[in-house]
């Protein structure tokens, strides 16, 4: 799309694979990033392969993008620490495998790297050298799974104590999360999920009740459910919802899923009757717990205790229904479930327990804290107390309960601005931040942060690290930006003051990045302005639709300012009367009731309105600025011009800046398409 050569294009993915190596926390998303780079990434270059090249070799082309990164010294000597392995030699490997690499190159590739990692710093610690490295896991991960569910096709009816002993297995140690790596970065993380929704459902059809078959029913049900759980919080639930059951009946944990499991954004009824099956029973225990006179904690504890003692499944359906309960109390009023929710949560050891008791509480834990986190949260409470040597899961709790949302955004902005990069846990807390306080709080106080800025060098550093952030919603951002934040700064006094430069010369810099990149890929496969042409016979006489001296005001503010819900496309140009006030885009027929169409049509005519005013100031200098920016990313070759919705009658107004005072630039601007144009531009030339 941006015209990079196949060498640097593979040699930055390669560089954002191993960043993530380095950056991301220990535990389940290490394990997705070594996924990622030794499994997803040479399986996506080699659907790149088969696209013709031309004359080029595509094998090369890696080849090269290899050669460019073994330069990159200090970022493959972090990886290797950080993965206690030589990196790059197992991904040549693998590539080579593809043969995206030949042998030979693999070789040369290889011992060069051999070389640097002679004088590469190393952490030869006893504890280190018994750490098994996570890409050489990965990789054996990946035919293992293949293998599991081939295991879980077969027919276990007669004898599923084999099945089960497979199962326990893989809850072993981190087993199940490099399983379950291997099978997304292979594309098979569906079919895993389905084939244990399906042997969730299996513990049904066994036949026997005696203790021994009880058990078995009780721990396979249990197993396959907290697998499923523990996939749709490191995944996501479309990975279950997506494919609706192929035998037409929704499964239990499907079910329980959509209307009982605690998830971000779901908003879960405490009163719905899969949480209920048997009412009676329910009322009379939050009855009893409501009521601390008639219950004492001792009996609380011996109620969870039961709950969690057999199969962990019960205890995460409870803390699911407590966790829509205490979502519908006041924060005085959470301290009796939050206790139960604790009590749940502890391990219960002892003899009288189904096998692999202590495998299952790992994973019963990690779906808890997950479901649990915001509820305790708000009240600024710890879930369990802190374990020495144990880390927090990644990612959650990012916002601490005590501390205003403004300045948590304003400190960690400044912490990524000192670093000069967003590494994968500021992303993370800036999400978080972006979906608590809203687009609009969001995109206006890194505004504000940028405009503090009185340095060139380090706003400069800002434009690129905001515009690296503003990619987490850049649609929403760039309306904000253009439509409302940039509206009240360019017409209210008391602010122009900020747009002095270089702050405003960044701010205009930021903006058209966020225009151009929004309005791209907004408008990416649509047919250009350029490529619907009219006919000719609609568009021979401009010299009588839109004399160039027309005083005419613009119908174009009556047009944005219309009823919504009535058709806003401008028709053909006999239909109304124009003047050269109107845009390229009007006589292409845009649609003016596309959003983003509608905010760069009013600030293109804001900023003809300023610079056909009398008064000068810094709203004037960030208005050349923007416009010097349009061009020069016009000049670059940026694909979607937003130049389009700019007035025809400001080249008269841009022509009489210096920076733009130029033939190429007059010819840049203006649709020549169009005979209004090219008479426009005809014009601003002759007065150069």
């Amino acid at each position: 799309v941006q015209r990079i050569p196949a060498p640097l294009f593979v040699l930055e993915i390669w560089k954002a694979c191993f960043t993530g190596l380095i950056e991301s926390p220990e535990g389940t998303e290490e394990l997705k990033w070594t996924a990622f780079t030794f499994l997803k990434i040479p399986q996506v270059l080699l659907r790149l392969k088969k696209y013709p090249q031309g004359e080029k070799d595509f094998m090369d082309d890696v080849n090269i993008a290899f050669e460019y990164l073994l330069k990159l010294t200090p970022l493959l000597d972090k990886a290797d620490q950080r993965c206690n392995c030589d990196c790059l030699s197992m991904l040549l490997q693998e590539c080579n495998k593809l043969s995206l690499l030949s042998d030979s190159n693999t070789t040369n590739l290889t011992s060069k790297r051999a070389e640097d990692r002679e004088y590469a710093p190393r952490l030869k610690t006893a504890e280190n050298a018994n750490i098994q490295p996570n890409p050489g896991l990965i990789l054996r991960a990946e035919p293992t799974v293949t293998n599991i569910l081939k295991t879980v096709d077969a027919d276990h009816s007669k004898s599923p104590e084999g099945l089960l002993g497979v199962l326990g297995h893989m809850l072993s140690g981190k087993s199940l999360d490099l399983l379950l790596a291997a099978a997304a970065a292979t594309g098979k993380l569906k079919s895993f999920a389905r084939k244990f929704i399906k042997l969730n459902e299996f513990p049904k059809h066994i036949s026997g009740e005696g203790s021994k078959s009880a058990s078995v029913r009780a721990l396979l049900f249990d197993i396959s459910f907290l697998m499923l759980c523990h996939v749709v919080q490191t995944y996501g639930s479309e990975v279950i919802l997506s494919d609706p059951s192929p035998s037409g009946e929704t499964p239990f944990f499907e079910t329980w899923l959509q209307t009982c499991m605690p998830e971000e954004g779901k908003t879960l009824n405490p009163d719905h009757p899969c949480f209920r099956p048997e009412s009676g029973k329910v009322e009379s225990l939050v009855a009893l717990l409501n009521n601390s006179s008639e219950m004492k904690l001792e009996e609380v504890q011996k109620i969870t205790d039961n709950i969690k003692g057999k199969v962990c499944s019960m205890a995460i359906c409870a803390v699911a229904w407590l966790v829509a309960h205490v979502r519908m109390l006041g924060l005085d009023e959470r301290e009796k479930p939050q206790t139960m929710i604790r009590q749940l949560m502890t391990p219960l050891y002892g003899e009288n327990t189904l096998q692999f008791y202590n495998e299952r509480v790992v994973i019963m834990s990690s779906i808890l804290e997950n479901m649990c986190a915001d509820v305790f949260q708000q009240t600024g409470l710890a879930l369990r107390p802190p374990m020495e040597g144990q880390e927090p899961i990644p990612y959650r709790n990012l916002l601490s309960a005590k501390e205003p949302i403004h300045e948590a955004l304003r400190k960690q902005f400044r912490s990524v601005l000192w670093k000069g990069w967003v590494d994968s846990g500021a992303l993370h807390l800036f999400e978080s931040l972006l979906h608590t306080g809203g687009v609009f709080w969001f995109t206006n106080n890194l505004v504000k942060e940028l405009l503090k800025e009185t340095r060139q060098e380090w706003a400069n550093r800002v434009v690129e690290l905001l515009y690296s952030i503003f990619c987490l919603d850049t649609q929403q951002i760039t309306l904000t930006l253009l439509g409302h934040i940039l509206p009240n700064l360019l017409t209210d006094s008391a602010h122009w003051h900020s747009l002095a430069d270089p702050p405003g010369k960044a701010l205009a810099k930021l903006s058209v990045w966020c225009a151009l990149s929004s309005f791209s890929t907004h408008h990416k496969g649509q047919a250009s302005a350029r490529q619907r042409k009219r006919q000719r016979e609609d568009i021979e006489d401009y010299s009588s639709l839109f004399p160039l001296d027309d005083t005419q005001p613009s119908k174009l503010m009556r047009l944005l300012s219309s009823n919504e819900d009535e058709p806003v496309v401008l028709s053909s140009p006999g239909d109304r009367s124009m003047s050269t006030s109107l845009s390229a885009s009007q006589l292409h027929t845009v649609n003016m009731r596309d959003p983003l169409n509608r905010v760069l049509a009013n600030l293109f005519l804001l900023i003809s309105s300023i610079l056909g005013s009398k008064t000068a100031g810094p709203h004037t200098q960030f208005v050349q600025s923007f416009m010097e920016e349009c061009v020069e990313c016009l000049e670059q070759g940026s694909r979607g011009s937003i130049l389009q919705f700019m007035p025809f009658t400001m080249v008269s107004e841009l022509v009489k800046l210096p920076a733009l005072a130029k033939p190429r630039v007059v010819l840049g601007i203006t649709d020549l398409t169009l005979p209004l144009g090219r008479r426009v531009a005809a014009k601003a030339i002759s007065a150069l």
